[in-house]
C-alpha cells in the first residue's frame, strides 16, 4: 500500500474545463449540497475499500510565517499566490498502486458543480515519501 494526497485547488490545472469555471459562490444551495454529498459518498466508498486515511477542507485565509532570528517571528498577510494556486482541501488515501490513486482522483474530479454537471476539475495527485531510514546509535 502507498499513501497519496489528492489535492483540490480553488482554481488551477493545465486547462480548466468550462464546467469548473463558475465559482462556488455562484452555485445554488442545492448545487452545493449535491457537490458535498458526492464527496461524502466517495469518502464512504474509500472507507469501505480500506483506502481512506483523512480528508480536510481549508479556508482561503492564511498567513505566511518564518523564522527570522531571535524574537517574534514575522507574520504577514502576503504575498499570497494567486487564488488559482490555493489549496481548497485534500483527501489522503492508502492504495495498492499509482493507477488506483489516479482512478480515485478521476472519480473525485467528476463531482457535480453548477447546473449539476460534473466539474472535470484537475486534482493534484502526490505520493507520500517512503518511510524515513532508521537512525542507529
Amino acid at each position: 500500500m502507498a499513501k497519496y494526497l489528492l489535492l483540490k485547488h480553488y482554481r488551477g490545472g493545465p486547462k480548466q474545463h468550462p464546467n469548473a469555471e463558475a465559482p462556488m459562490e455562484d452555485w445554488t444551495p442545492d448545487e452545493i449540497t449535491a457537490h458535498m454529498q458526492y464527496m461524502w459518498d466517495m469518502m464512504d466508498d474509500l472507507r469501505e475499500r480500506g483506502e481512506f486515511v483523512d480528508a480536510q477542507a481549508l479556508a482561503p485565509q492564511g498567513r505566511f510565517v518564518r523564522y527570522d532570528g531571535e524574537g517574534r517571528p514575522p507574520v504577514t498577510d502576503g504575498p499570497f499566490a494567486e487564488t488559482k494556486d490555493l489549496i481548497a482541501g485534500w483527501i489522503t488515501i492508502d492504495v495498492e498502486s499509482e493507477e488506483r490513486a489516479y482512478e480515485a482522483a478521476a472519480h473525485l474530479s467528476a463531482a457535480p458543480g453548477k447546473d449539476g454537471l460534473p466539474l472535470h476539475e484537475w486534482l493534484e495527485v502526490r505520493p507520500f515519501h517512503g518511510e524515513a531510514p532508521a537512525v542507529e546509535d
